[in-house]
């Protein structure tokens, strides 16, 4: 058992628990994988090559997010030295549902008891009421795949004392802008023992040495895809993944890449679209403008398109300032939001709708407006969502919550 104390901040801890978990399972997994090279085959990617993971500090349990490819990519798989970037989140603050922090949805079941999660949750699909009435409305075909769906309850919450993991889990929720989805391929949750009668100190104590038992089963693990997802579309968004995981690439990067036809797919699919256009021209007819040329134009089944523009994933800038109760967005942000409602202001003008569409063959009315930008950790409070309330017909989405939103698709 290893027991460590926290003053001003948690990483300390965090760190000292991967080491932990290192010696106790990543490791003996590499070398187990190793001593079976047969297994790089099937072995989930991320287990192996872990580029990204995240880990989310509770007061029962840390729990660990795995980010990456499903397969593993047997030229790099079993490389000595791993790159590996950490994210850490401390919900350790409050006795909160650490699950329900996880996924981000508030659960708007009317049951006043709580759901156990179970020691393993393989194909777990749970939407909240609003997002059960979305899938309805969309067609989901809840039959297409074995699940284990609950409908009006509770988000399952982590038993203290007791290890749970959930594999390709698939969380819904919607609002006004459609269908939220957040997707978990691989999180495991440790059990951590935590004492904060110590006014100065919280002090969190933890035994990794029980995942050794975990090495075989998980190398020999094969991971649930569907054949056209793993064989055919996998390749193509991991590879986008590569250009915005990349900090060198741009946003033209990012959107040159989008734009090929063999990528239409990604945005087709997210945002329910039957074709996609880029960058095209938008010349003002009643006043003396330059150009706008809006990133995408998604086309949907009612003949009309909504306007997608891209920023870049990583932002080292905060997203919001301004002092309690006074939050707004940073003024980068407020910029990036000006260029879409530039977009919005030019289809106002009657003459600039008739004249693009005269051009295009598509109508523009009304967009909505969606702006890609940073990542899900970027957004992990509720304070930018009612701040996005003041801005209407605009919706920022992250770039998780985009490929999320392709992948669920293929489980239909």
């Amino acid at each position: 058992m290893t027991e460590i104390k926290a003053h001003d901040s948690i990483e300390p801890i965090i760190m000292l628990f991967l080491q932990e978990l290192s010696t106790n399972y990543w490791k003996p997994l590499y070398h187990y994988i190793k001593g079976n090279p047969e297994l790089i085959k099937t072995v989930p990617g991320f287990l192996l090559h872990h580029e990204e993971i995240i880990v989310y500090a509770g007061r029962t349990h840390f729990a660990v997010e795995y980010l990456g490819s499903e397969v593993a990519n047997a030229s790099n798989a079993l490389k000595s030295k791993i790159d590996m970037e950490i994210l850490c989140h401390d919900y350790s603050t409050n006795d909160f549902n650490l699950f329900e922090q996880i996924i981000g949805f508030k659960y708007d079941s009317m049951l006043d008891f709580k759901i156990p999660l179970h020691t393993f949750s393989e194909d777990l699909l749970l939407p909240t009421m609003r997002g059960w009435e979305k899938l309805l409305d969309l067609g989901w075909n809840f039959d297409a795949q074995d699940s284990l769906m609950t409908v009006n309850a509770p988000n399952p919450e982590p038993v203290p004392g007791q290890f749970a993991r959930v594999v390709n889990g698939m969380f819904f929720d919607a609002d006004d802008s459609g269908l939220k989805t957040r997707r978990i391929k691989w999180i495991d949750f440790f059990p951590v023992y935590f004492d904060g009668s110590d006014k100065d100190t919280d002090t969190f104590s933890f035994n990794l040495e029980g995942m050794l038992k975990y090495v075989e089963h998980d190398a020999r693990y094969i991971y649930p895809m569907p054949d056209d997802y793993k064989y055919k579309q996998l390749p193509k968004i991991n590879r986008f993944i590569e250009i915005w995981g990349n900090s060198a690439s741009t946003e033209p990067d990012i959107t040159s890449h989008l734009a090929r036809t063999e990528n239409n797919f990604i945005l087709t699919m997210k945002f329910g679209a039957k074709e996609v256009f880029s960058e095209l021209t938008c010349e003002w007819q009643s006043e003396t403008k330059k150009d706008i040329r809006p990133d995408f134009f998604v086309v949907q089944p009612n003949g009309f398109a909504d306007i997608v523009e891209f920023k870049l994933p990583h932002i080292d800038k905060s997203f919001i300032v301004g002092s309690e109760n006074r939050e707004t967005f940073s003024a980068w942000l407020n910029t990036y939001i000006s260029q879409t409602r530039v977009y919005a202001s030019y289809f106002d003008d009657p003459n600039n709708r008739k004249w693009f569409e005269e051009k295009y063959g598509f109508k523009v009315y009304k967009p909505r407006r969606w702006l890609v930008v940073g990542r899900r950790n970027n957004f992990d409070s509720d304070i930018w969502r009612e701040i996005m309330s003041d801005h209407p017909d605009l919706e920022i989405m992250t770039f998780d919550d985009l490929i999320d939103g392709v992948v669920v698709q293929f489980y239909k």
